[in-house]
């Protein structure tokens, strides 16, 4: 190998090398495939050759080498980029590593990501990002289950440039016949999942061959080497700045009385003073008065500039509006159809309230169980009532809101999401809105002549849910009802919702699986926001184990009216006064998924009011209970 030289500018003026790179255009791209395909060897000699590792990163890197390397007195690339700890050890890549380097004709940013089917999702991150993909492939393996995976995910994020890398040809021989094989097996497939086209490459991240130049070892290939395909590839930056304007809305500046501007970053299209705007999902209209960055007013704008509009007139605009082309503004709906990458170890839990976020947007959502989950080796669609993790299916999602969108075939700025779990704030799963449902824009919601105000001073009262929740044996129903006694004597409007009660009429057709209490929660939820509105006093006994249903329920009612009620019984004290035998039965197996035997219950953390039934008697918590109603209350005795 010969010895390696830097750009000796970087040396003697940083400040005019980095100047030189300035105006380069950047492409952003992935290395993926399955695991042990060379994705990081092949990264770590793109940025040796093209001279962007620093003398004291060489220099560790031969220390690494020569104490954990895998390449024997050589040089191990794959170094420069598994940067944890478990990777070296293993020799495999675990998460995703960005890395950037530059040639005399482009910039680069590439992103290594994991090759082993349980770090899928990381290899959804890094591409979501990506102008290109590299599927790499071992020429002794041929095409994997992992190499159809990240083409199939490739695809579906909207990659439209794939080169497909035939890694390790030196370990075949360089047998051309081996290279061909591997590229009609690849070609069939990405037929089948809409891959137009793809450069196929055979070269050998180890030695270097048609990674930066031509190699004499294998003269059967004419095009080009891996390099100059990436140096010359089209990047669709044009596409985003042709299409029509769109800026969600990040920040409202108001540095001072006399200035309000919106801050964001151009998602698409181009804006210019005098251009007419509307603001989604309100609908105002308006004009841009100025567009301020941080060099200067400018008279333009384009895709992928963060500035600040100012607006010829006061509207109201806030953080997560988009500002859009009057005459072609965005989609608004709060149904829609979305393909789901599931991230998380935990399966989807079909109604369950999660965080969706799009953009700037954050709005609660739920996800119907899927109509199919695509089986990326045969492109079968099969049925299925989750999503487990890495699946990838299509599914309905129902937002609490309405929120902005176009479809992701149009751009991902505005058609790709994340779902959050709300309990431990991890991100779960990826998502592409396909369309909006039509009866999202055909159900519209009717005013009522009527208020819920209107109602509520008609009784005379402040609407109010009163949550009781526990485990089984707690003593909710008791209470509850010794509550609505003592509302009814005073002339108080209520009505309790019993679970039982709930189960044999409106929720019969619900089990009692995670999904099934989810629902039954859920629809337990809207009819009691439904009796609020009415103006009554609900109260509502149900185990309720889920804090993500308890709150979903909570946001559903204007704030304050949610009154949650911690039944906080021992388990032990609610397994012996067992009254309906249900414990026994769960202990025995006979029942499964019962709270607090076989299945979780997640106490309130902050309740309105908490009852330890060890400490005080049914009696006094009613009266306790009553007293908050009426606005004279204490949290404990």
């Amino acid at each position: 190998m010969t010895a390696y030289q830097p750009d000796a500018l970087i040396a003697a003026d940083i400040d005019a090398y980095l100047a030189t790179h300035a105006a380069k255009s950047m492409l952003r791209f992935i290395t993926c495939g399955s695991v042990d395909d060379g994705k990081s060897t092949l990264i770590g000699r793109l940025l040796y050759d093209s001279k962007t590792i620093f003398e004291d990163q060489l220099s560790q890197l031969e220390a690494d080498s020569r104490r954990v390397g895998t390449q024997g007195a050589n040089i191990d690339f794959a170094l420069l980029v598994d940067g944890l700890a478990a990777e070296r050890e293993q020799g495999i890549t675990i998460d995703v590593a960005y890395r950037f380097f530059a040639t005399e004709k482009r910039k680069f940013i590439v992103a290594d990501t994991p090759g082993h089917e349980q770090y899928t999702r990381n290899m959804v991150t890094g591409a979501s990002t990506a102008d290109l993909a590299v599927i790499l492939i071992d020429a002794r393996k041929g095409v994997l289950t992992q190499t159809r995976r990240h083409s199939y995910l490739a695809h579906l994020v909207g990659i439209k440039e794939i080169v497909l890398a035939v890694n390790k040809m030196d370990l075949v021989g360089h047998d051309q016949s081996v290279f061909d094989a591997i590229v009609a097996d690849y070609a069939a497939f990405a037929k089948t999942i809409g891959i137009e086209r793809f450069t196929a490459i055979p070269l050998s991240g180890l030695t270097g061959a048609n990674v930066t130049t031509p190699s004499p070892d294998i003269p059967w290939y004419d095009g080009p080497a891996l390099l100059p395909r990436l140096e010359t590839v089209a990047i669709d930056g044009d596409r985003a700045a042709a299409a029509s304007f769109r800026m969600p809305v990040q920040w409202v500046n108001r540095p001072d009385l006399d200035f309000r501007g919106f801050a964001g970053l151009i998602a698409s299209g181009r804006a210019s003073v005098g251009d007419r705007v509307r603001i989604a999902p309100s609908g105002k209209t308006t004009s841009i008065a100025r567009i301020v960055t941080y060099d200067g007013d400018r008279q333009e704008a384009i895709a992928g500039e963060a500035v600040t509009l100012v607006l010829a007139e006061e509207v109201d605009c806030s953080r997560g509006d988009v500002i859009a082309a009057a005459e072609n503004p965005p989609e608004i709906a709060d149904q829609f159809v979305a393909r789901i990458v599931w991230m998380a170890d935990a399966p989807l839990v079909p109604g369950r309230s999660y965080s969706l976020k799009l953009g700037t947007q954050l709005v609660g959502a739920t996800v119907q169980p899927p109509r199919h989950v695509v089986d990326v080796n045969s492109q079968e669609e099969r049925p299925a009532d989750t999503l487990a993790l890495n699946d990838i299916g299509l599914a309905e999602v129902y937002a609490d809101r309405p929120i902005v969108f176009e479809p992701y075939a149009q751009g991902s700025a505005l058609g790709g999401f994340i779902l959050i779990d709300r309990a431990t704030n991890a991100t779960v799963a990826a998502g592409m809105i396909d369309h909006a449902l039509r009866r999202a824009q055909n159900v519209h919601w009717q005013s009522a002549v009527i208020t819920r105000e209107a109602h509520a001073r008609q009784k005379g009262q402040v609407p109010r849910v009163l949550w009781f929740t526990g485990l089984s044996g707690s003593g909710k129903s008791t209470i509850a009802n010794m509550v609505e006694q003592k509302l009814h004597a005073m002339g108080r409007h209520s009505f309790l919702l019993d679970g039982d009660n709930i189960r044999h009429g409106l929720n019969r057709d619900l089990d009692f699986s995670e999904a099934g209490r989810v629902e039954n929660i859920r629809r337990v939820g809207e009819v009691a926001k439904l009796m609020a509105d009415a103006g009554l006093i609900v109260l509502t006994a149900f185990i309720s184990p889920f804090k993500a249903e308890r709150d979903m329920v909570r946001a559903l009612l204007p704030e304050g009216e949610f009154v949650e009620i911690f039944i906080d019984t021992p388990l032990a004290v609610a397994e012996d006064r067992d009254v309906k035998g249900l414990y026994a039965k769960a202990r025995s197996g006979e029942i499964a998924e019962f709270t607090g035997i076989s299945s979780p219950y997640e106490a309130p953390e902050r309740p309105e009011i908490r009852i330890d039934t060890t400490k005080e008697t049914a009696e006094q918590a009613a009266s306790r209970i009553v007293e908050h109603v009426l606005g004279i209350w204490s949290y404990d005795l």
